[in-house]
C-alpha cells in the first residue's frame, strides 16, 4: 500500500503515521457527499486505522490532471506544508491511477507515503477480518488493487542497481535490467496468488450454498442487516437475540459475517445475519471479493436496512447503501428500513424515506432496547406477507414435521384427530412442495 511498508506494519512497529487528507471537487459535478463531508467521512476511516489526521487540503478544479490528479499549484503548497505540520502520509479520498501515485511520491519526496481511499479502507478491511473467510477475501482485493501499481513498487531496484539503458549505453536498447526483471516475476507470482484466492472463495461460496440448501430443506427463514457502516448493525443484532457480537463505535468494526436465532413475538424463530457496512466510493475490487459474504443479502427472505437517524447525513447513507443493494441484485428482497440511535436525535424522519418504497420504516435505539418490539413485530407481519396459507394433516409418527411448521411458519388452527394433527398454516413458500403429501384432500392426506 506504501512504497515499502503497509500502515498496518507500520502500526505493528509503533511507527508514526501522521496524515495530510486531499480531496478535490471538480466544478459542474453535483456528488452526492461534498467535498468537505467526504473528507470528514475520510478523516474517520483514519482514524480507524490508527493514524493521526494533521490537517486538509481541498481543490476545485474544471478537469483532474492526467499526471497528478491536482494541479501544479496545489501539488507546490502540498509539498511545502507536509514539514511544517510533520505529516508523512497523504491520503487522497479519490482513486489514484498508477500514474498519479507515481508522480505524487516523486513530487513529495522519499520520506512520504501516498495512499488512496480505496488502498486506506483496504487496510483497514485486513486489520478487522477475523475469519479465514475475510481474511481470503481482503487479501484478494488487496492484490487486484495493487497488481497495476507494481511498477511503483519497484522503481527503486532500477535507480539501484542501474537498467538496460543505463548499461548498454543508449536509450531503449535491448537488455532488461534486474529491477523490470524482478516485475515480471512479482507480477506472476501475484497472478497466481489471485487464482489461489479465488479457488479457496469459490470453494467458501460453496460452502455457504450448501448451508443456504439445507436451511432452505429444514424450512429456517434467514433475515440480512445491511446499512451504512457504523450504524448499529451489530448492536441491533446483539439487541434482539442476545448475541455478543463485537461492537465498536468506529467505521467497518465487524466484517465478518454473523448469524445468531432470533425469536418473534409467535415464537417462529428466524436466522439473522449481521453483514459488512457499505460505504461511499467503496473499491470495486471489496465488492467483488465480499460477494460471498454478500449473498447473504442477496437470499434472504427479509432485509433490514439500518440507517444511523442521528447522523446528519443520513438520507445520503441510505442511497449509498440501496445503490449497492441495486449493484447486488438485492432488489427482490422484501426490506423494512430501521432508523437507529434515535436516543442521539434524530436528523430524518420516518416520511423522509417512504418515497424509497418502504412499507414499515421503524424507529429504534438499539443501546437502550427502544423500538425492539415493534422491529420484531414488523419482521413478523413481513414475513407473514410472504408465507403461503395451507391445511395440512400430520400423522403422529411425523412429529419433526409438524415442528418444523412452529419453527419456520405461522400456525392458525390445531386440531387432534385419528390420523394426526391438522394443521392451518402460514409457512415459506419453499415448503410447499416438500409438505405436499400432508396436503388435505376431503378430510384425508393427499
Amino acid at each position: 500500500m506504501g512504497r515499502n511498508i503497509d500502515i498496518s506494519e507500520q502500526l505493528a512497529r509503533n511507527t508514526p503515521q501522521k496524515a495530510l487528507l486531499v480531496g478535490v471537487e471538480l466544478k459542474e459535478t453535483r456528488p452526492l457527499f461534498g467535498v468537505d463531508d467526504s473528507l470528514d467521512e475520510l478523516a474517520l476511516l483514519a482514524r480507524t486505522a490508527g493514524l493521526e489526521v494533521m490537517g486538509r487540503a481541498v481543490q476545485r478544479l474544471s478537469q483532474i490532471h492526467p499526471a497528478t490528479l491536482i494541479g501544479s499549484g496545489k501539488l507546490a503548497e502540498i509539498a511545502e506544508t507536509l514539514p511544517q505540520i510533520g505529516a508523512n502520509l497523504v491520503i487522497f479520498d479519490d482513486e489514484l491511477t498508477p500514474r498519479h501515485q507515481r508522480e505524487l511520491e516523486k513530487a513529495f519526496g522519499e520520506d512520504v507515503q501516498v495512499i488512496d481511499r480505496s488502498a486506506l479502507i483496504l487496510d483497514i478491511f485486513a486489520q478487522h477480518a477475523r475469519t479465514r473467510e475475510g481474511a481470503l477475501q481482503v487479501e484478494l482485493a488487496q492484490y487486484e488493487y495493487r497488481l497495476p501499481r507494481l511498477t511503483r513498487q519497484w522503481s527503486h531496484l532500477a535507480r539501484q542497481v542501474g537498467g538496460g539503458a543505463a548499461r548498454g549505453g543508449a536509450a531503449g536498447v535491448g537488455l532488461r535490467g534486474p529491477g523490470e526483471t524482478q516485475l515480471e516475476v512479482d507480477r506472476r507470482e501475484i497472478r497466481r496468488r489471485i487464482s489461489k484466492l479465488k479457488e479457496e472463495i469459490e470453494a467458501v461460496r460453496a460452502h455457504r450454498q450448501r448451508h443456504r440448501a439445507q436451511r432452505t430443506r429444514a424450512g429456517m427463514t434467514t433475515v440480512a442487516l445491511a446499512g451504512y457502516t457504523n450504524a448499529g448493525k451489530s448492536t441491533l443484532l446483539n439487541a434482539l437475540s442476545g448475541a455478543d457480537v463485537y461492537v465498536a463505535n468506529q467505521l467497518f468494526a465487524t466484517l465478518d459475517p454473523t448469524t445468531r436465532r432470533v425469536e418473534l413475538p409467535s415464537g417462529r424463530t428466524v436466522l439473522m445475519s449481521d453483514t459488512v457496512g457499505f460505504i461511499q466510493k467503496l473499491p470495486v475490487t471489496l465488492v467483488a471479493a465480499f460477494r460471498a459474504t454478500l449473498e447473504e443479502v442477496i437470499e434472504a427472505d427479509l432485509l433490514i436496512h439500518v440507517v444511523d437517524a442521528s447522523h446528519p447525513r443520513a438520507w445520503d447513507h441510505a442511497d449509498v447503501v440501496e445503490d449497492t443493494l441495486a449493484e447486488l441484485e438485492a432488489g427482490r428482497v422484501p426490506k423494512i428500513l430501521v432508523l437507529n440511535k434515535i436516543d442521539r436525535g434524530e436528523a430524518v424522519t420516518p416520511h423522509d424515506f417512504h418515497e424509497l418504497g418502504y412499507r414499515h420504516v421503524i424507529k429504534t435505539s438499539a443501546t437502550e432496547g427502544t423500538g425492539l418490539d415493534d422491529l420484531l413485530s414488523a419482521i413478523e407481519h413481513e414475513l407473514m406477507e410472504s408465507l403461503t396459507p395451507v391445511s395440512l394433516l400430520i400423522p403422529y409418527s411425523q412429529g419433526e414435521v409438524l415442528s418444523a411448521i412452529y419453527e419456520t411458519g405461522v400456525v392458525i388452527d390445531e386440531v387432534h384427530t385419528e390420523q394426526g394433527v391438522k394443521i392451518t398454516a402460514r409457512i415459506p413458500a419453499r415448503l410447499v412442495g416438500s409438505l405436499s403429501q400432508f396436503r388435505e384432500v376431503n378430510g384425508e392426506p393427499d
